[in-house]
């Protein structure tokens, strides 16, 4: 399929030709509303829009490109449809339509949907919540009954129990998400002060803890009832079907199901402030932020498209003024401004957060925002400030439309917000038609001199920073009497069909494996690629083996450092107008390092792939080395360490490692180094490492595009000159002897959760031996979301948002590991679940039936892996780095088909040994270390 916009034509016409049908082949009480279509060289989803009589909107846009078939609901309702005091329905209602339904038991839509070889999920935010599947192309009639069960039977299933576990789960979701996390309240309490008491965007999605406790099941019920019918839902299917057959499907499945009340669009009526409102909070945080907030229109409102190039040009990257009075010159670590949009109101907002080296002061930062402003108005807009950003849009949209899942996204999105699908070319026509006195005019009606609200986040006793003393305080919560208003009765649905009986799967899909050529520079780099026609674009990276591996401990964070010096300035040009010549081609092109390689990725629309693979050669063969660039970098990546610190996760796959690896090799150690080795490193080290990374010998590159062999080869010749040879890994010390069974506690004082790591060092990676058998030995375990330990720790206990175990392999050493965020109160609780967990399965092994759903899972679940240029060049790079056969996922397969009860549970006896595994909790030491002694285990304290 190449339904494209052409590189170049920003300001073209774009039109789809919409028609109309004969009605007479489609199934009674479905009505088709329009059909379009996309030229070649046009922008644009060609699809089909029926009606049913009930007022369920279907799209239906068809791509058989791969085996697939990806199936979103659509609902218009989010947190704006609650009121206030009774907050957090439209999220725990994601949560409870996952718990089963009439017709489908509990916890087997994950079962159902894994099984078939799928994955799924469903997202809320303001405006709206969706439930989404993708599955290989014979099983979407399963999916159409799993979906039209929950939209039309949901309520008879519904249980009290049900009710608690999933309010749990939304909790222990808040714990990992908001409270655990540093500036994670942030957000939720600006937009108290932003929005007006009783705004629908005045409350956070997830909802108030508070009017999460008062909720009962009856309001649960309630609010299925008013916004849960089939005329407030758009159905969406992209991918590989039959179109004949799918209306008849939509049509037994959904077709039966009564409209539900009527919905009304909301008034969006503009946000104002009456003055600016200083608020502020304290965190367990080390870097000071300044937020700065001005309300403006709502989507697609005429003055969006100016304020999103305006807030382009103030934060948008290097070239922006914000980066160029904040950043460059080391009073902030970060800073940017943008302009997100929702159906009702959009906010332009900026941030700063302080380089505490330069005392921190967000008053300063404040000042300095404020002159950026001022700057922007005395220096106007340019030309190229309309076209990069014009481009950027044009590319971003482009790259949208690589997957089924991100077409059918945009389609529900566009209908359900617009009433319209076929939105792309007229909001590419909204961008292109800005003109500078647009901009300057939005400036002036929406910036300038307005009120606004400036929020202050410092550390904890700090508050010497803030900005400006608060002058705000949020009234208290008017709470609403009732928490849904609307609902009329609810209506048994009597069916017409045994819907207790789980659809048939269709013929076995044509699994579809990327057609690889492979080949050779002048200099011997090897090139991998394949040929992908969905979008004019490449996707391309060189890889150079080495990364942060090839680092002594004592300079670890070096790989790094370096990488990010090679994305600053050449020897021929600024950072800044490196930056400009990439926005203005709509390209990116990023260096990077990780544990065992650098990296340059390349993303590029094919037309400008020339100009961009030029940018890359100036950055890679001509680096700048600019002290200054150094210096601020430098300080950048101390401060970044330094407010990792408040940050759990990061404390714990720290630590982890550090017991696994030991402190003297390198995977012992953060790839980000420590405060210690990142002080130390000079730009001679940088400039050393340079030399020996970044090499021909170390290079291997993999390319995904609509170009051949020959033209990806051509535009690669000109890195057949690069020289250098290849650099050998020094070998790893000696590892440390894992104390077995002990249980070490790392303090994070005041952690509304404990993280939970358990594991050991394992298998190297192998594609088809031990380590992929054990990948499949541990799925039922921990490695999908109906897996034993999730269905306990979260479903049964409500003790997390999600729990998991999984084998992850490199070149050398792996790890078994076995993880999750639980509530505080519980951590010794969880422990103890999570090692009758193991212990179970190792001893009694896999039950028959988790091996047949292992089996079908993994085996059909390949058809949804290569369906991405991005997915396509992980597959190059797998094969490529660990030399393995092209037809390697045929022969996992064939493994995964044939492997025997007794091969898994050899496995498990052999890995899943808990005596030889290493507990790690990251915790409040005070309040969750008397339970983990009293369980019986060692427990040592652990100090960073």
């Amino acid at each position: 399929m190449k339904k494209w916009i052409l590189a170049t034509a920003i300001t073209a016409i774009l039109v789809g030709c919409a028609g109309q049908q004969p009605q007479s082949s489609l199934p009674t009480g479905v009505t088709l509303l329009e059909t379009v279509k996309v030229e070649e060289s046009q922008v644009g989803i060609p699809y089909k829009k029926y009606l049913l009589s009930n007022g369920l909107t279907l799209i239906l846009h068809q791509d058989s490109s791969d085996p697939l078939v990806h199936v979103d609901v659509t609902y218009h309702v989010g947190s704006a449809r609650e009121v206030e005091g009774r907050s957090g329905f439209a999220h725990l209602f994601e949560h409870m339509m996952f718990q089963g339904s009439e017709h489908v038991g509990d916890e087997q839509h994950f079962k159902t949907v894994t099984e078939a070889g799928g994955t799924l999920n469903g997202t809320t935010n303001t405006d709206r919540t969706n439930y989404f599947e993708t599955v290989p192309s014979n099983q979407l009639e399963k999916m159409l009954w799993l979906e039209s069960d929950r939209m039309g039977f949901f309520l008879p299933a519904l249980t009290e129990k049900k009710f608690e576990v999933q309010r749990e789960t939304v909790k222990n979701e808040r714990a990992q998400r908001i409270d655990n996390q540093p500036y994670g309240r942030m957000g939720e309490l600006f937009n108290q002060a932003f929005y007006p008491q009783g705004h629908q965007y005045s409350w956070p999605v997830i909802g108030w803890p508070e009017d999460l406790e008062r909720a009962d099941v009856d309001d649960v019920k309630h609010f299925f009832q008013r916004w849960y019918g089939p005329n407030n839902a758009t159905l969406t299917i992209g991918g590989d079907f039959d179109e004949l057959q799918t209306l008849a499907w939509v049509n037994k499945y959904f077709g039966e199901i009564p409209s539900g009340p009527a919905v009304t669009a909301d008034e969006k009526p503009l946000v104002t402030l009456d003055k600016t409102r200083y608020i502020s909070m304290e965190d367990r945080v080390h870097l000071p932020l300044v937020r700065i907030g001005f309300p403006t229109v709502y989507a697609r409102h005429q003055d969006e498209a100016a304020l999103d190039l305006l807030s382009n040009i103030l934060g948008g990257g290097k070239t922006s003024l914000f980066y160029k009075n904040l950043v460059k010159d080391g009073f902030a670590v970060q800073a940017g401004v943008s302009h997100p949009c929702q159906e009702l109101a959009c906010q332009f907002s900026m941030y700063a957060l302080a380089n505490p080296a330069k005392g921190g002061q967000l008053a300063d930062l404040e000042k300095r925002m404020r002159e950026s402003i001022s700057e922007f108005e005395q220096r106007g807009v340019t030309d190229e400030d309309l076209q990069k950003v014009k481009v950027q849009f044009e590319a971003s949209t482009i790259f949208g439309l690589q997957s089924v899942s991100g077409k059918v996204s945009t389609l529900a999105f566009n209908q359900t917000f617009s009433g319209n699908p076929d939105m792309i070319s007229s909001d590419l026509k909204r961008y292109a038609n800005v003109t500078k006195a647009d901009v300057m005019r939005v400036f002036n009606r929406y910036i300038k001199d307005k009120p606004m609200v400036v929020m202050s986040v410092v550390p904890e006793g700090q508050r010497q920073l803030i900005a400006h003393e608060d002058n705000f305080i949020a009234p208290a919560l008017n709470v609403s009497e009732v928490a849904v208003q609307g609902v009329t009765d609810y209506q048994q649905i009597s069916s017409s069909f045994d819907r207790t009986s789980m659809p048939k799967v269709g013929a076995s899909v044509e699994l579809k494996s990327p057609e690889i050529w492979s080949g050779q520079l002048a200099n011997g780099i090897e090139v991998s690629g394949t040929e992908s026609e969905e979008t004019p674009t490449v996707e391309l990276v060189i890889y150079l083996n080495g990364g942060h591996r090839l680092i002594p401990v004592d300079k670890a964070g070096l790989a790094g450092l370096t990488a990010s010096m090679l994305n600053e300035s050449s020897q021929k040009r600024s950072a800044e107008a490196l930056a400009q010549a990439l926005e203005m081609l709509g390209s990116s092109v990023s260096f990077g390092a990780s544990s065992y390689q650098s990296y340059i990725k390349v993303t590029s629309l094919t037309s400008h792939l020339d100009e961009t693979l030029d940018i890359v050669r100036e950055r890679l063969f001509e680096p700048g080395f600019k002290v200054a660039d150094f210096e601020r970098l430098k300080q950048q990546q101390l401060q970044s360490l330094q407010h990792m610190m408040s940050d759990p996760g990061y404390l714990a796959n720290t630590a982890f490692d550090g017991l696994l690896y030991g402190n003297t090799n390198p995977l012992g150690v953060s790839s980000s180094g420590t405060l210690e080795t990142v002080s130390s490193l000079t730009l001679a080290d940088v400039k050393a490492f340079y030399q020996q990374q970044y090499s021909a010998g170390n290079a291997q590159i993999v390319a995904v595009g609509n170009l051949n062999e020959s033209e990806i080869l051509a535009e690669l010749a000109r890195f057949s000159t690069w020289k250098g040879e290849g650099t050998q890994l020094p070998d790893l010390t000696q590892l440390p002897e894992l104390a077995g069974g002990t249980i070490y506690i790392l303090d994070k004082p005041g952690a509304a959760q404990s993280v939970i790591k358990i594991g050991k060092r394992a298998l190297a990676y192998d594609a088809t031996g031990d380590f992929y058998k054990s990948y499949l030995m541990n799925y039922p375990l921990g490695g999908a979301f109906n897996s034993r330990i999730n269905l306990n720790l979260r479903e049964d206990k409500g003790y997390t948002y999600g729990a998991r175990s999984y084998f992850s392999g490199g070149s050398e050493l792996g790890v078994f590991v076995a993880q999750a965020n639980v509530r505080s109160d519980v951590t010794s609780q969880a422990l103890v679940e999570f090692f009758k967990e193991i212990k179970g399965y190792r001893q009694s092994g896999i039950t028959d039936e988790e091996l047949a759903f292992m089996k079908a899972s993994v085996s059909q679940g390949k058809a949804l892996d290569y369906e991405t240029p991005y997915q396509k060049a992980g597959f190059l790079r797998l094969i490529q780095r660990f030399d393995l056969d092209a037809n390697f996922t045929e022969q996992q397969t064939e493994i995964t088909q044939s492997v025997t009860k007794t091969e898994l549970n050899h496995l498990a006896k052999e890995q899943l040994d808990l005596d030889e595994m290493v507990v790690l909790i990251v915790g409040d030491k005070m309040t969750i270390e008397a339970d983990i002694k009293a369980l019986g285990y060692p427990v040592k304290t652990l100090e960073l």
